[in-house]
């Protein structure tokens, strides 16, 4: 089993540089910057999980200066998005965004993506694409990425996305940057399933075809949807981000039903201080090694 832990990444807080540090020094597998390049005032978008948006969500710093931030401060700590906007950005430019955070953490870098649920907020970046078309927009992007890190001389012709035969460089460190989806909803499940090579929801996101929350029947789900798709589901890693403080019964039946890693989300998203956030991974310390014992 890994650990990981999901930072809300906001300028008054712990900086990427120093909570990599500290995650490294306790043992820590990996560290995950989430996005929102802004969030319009006007906002007609709920929360998903209810209630008031928390402040971390006004203030979270860009993820790919953050992980390169982090990068020069650790040596084997694997640096995430969780999650990258990824439809939010210039093709190119995020291709060379990603792939430079790769080089500079020498191969350790994990692209966690998703489609957002802020309405608002894409159409101010893409006012050509439709709500209701970013799944599919999703799948195109993520084939635009891989054909633009693979290629010697790139190009792509896609629906919403495009690019002439083009030199893009850098190039990731082993050719690509892995694809970790973090939808949790049937749709984003089946998306997950059939070409990310990662699945990294939300436990408390996951709902099954009923509609309903469901961890364990939605990881069934996600499993033999990729084997139906032609890949091994047993064999794609699961990293769920456990939301709330962690209870060791709930770790041990994620664990049974097959989950790689436990990412753990920050004790508040109310711009908690560094000293908040030393204080509750040093408790998340001590809950890995009461799980690991």
């Amino acid at each position: 089993m890994k650990f990981g832990y999901l930072t809300g990444n906001h300028a008054e807080g712990i900086l990427p540089g120093d909570l990599a540090r500290e995650l490294e020094a306790r043992g820590f597998d990996s560290v995950w910057f989430p996005e929102h390049s802004h969030i319009p005032v006007d906002r007609r978008s709920p929360y998903p999980n209810g209630g008031p948006l928390p402040g971390s969500y006004f203030h979270m710093m860009d993820p790919w200066v953050s992980i390169a931030a982090a990068a020069a401060e650790t040596s084997t700590l694997t640096l995430g998005t969780g999650i990258c906007l990824l439809l939010e950005h210039d093709l190119l430019d995020l291709a060379c965004a990603v792939a430079t955070a790769d080089v500079l953490a020498e191969g350790r870098v994990v692209m966690g993506i998703g489609v957002g649920w802020n309405e608002e907020e894409l159409e101010n970046h893409r006012p050509d694409l439709p709500f209701k078309k970013r799944y599919s927009a999703m799948r195109e992007r993520v084939e635009a990425l891989r054909t633009a890190w693979r290629d010697e001389e790139a190009s792509f012709s896609g629906t919403w996305d495009s690019f002439s035969t083009s030199w893009v460089f850098p190039k990731p460190i082993k050719g690509t940057v892995p694809i970790a989806l973090g939808n949790a909803g049937p749709l984003g499940i089946q998306h997950a399933a059939e070409y990310a090579d990662e699945w990294a929801p939300i436990d408390v996101g996951v709902m099954n075809t009923d509609g309903k929350p469901d961890v364990l029947g939605g990881i069934q789900r996600f499993r033999n949807l990729a084997d139906e798709a032609g890949r091994d589901g047993s064999s794609i890693p699961i990293s769920l981000y456990i939301w709330g403080r962690p209870r060791q019964e709930r770790l041990e039946e994620y664990a049974e039903a097959g989950v790689t890693q436990f990412v753990f989300t920050p004790v508040n998203f109310d711009l908690p201080s560094a000293d908040e956030t030393l204080r509750y991974i040093d408790e998340l310390t001590s809950a890995i090694e009461e799980f690991r014992s």
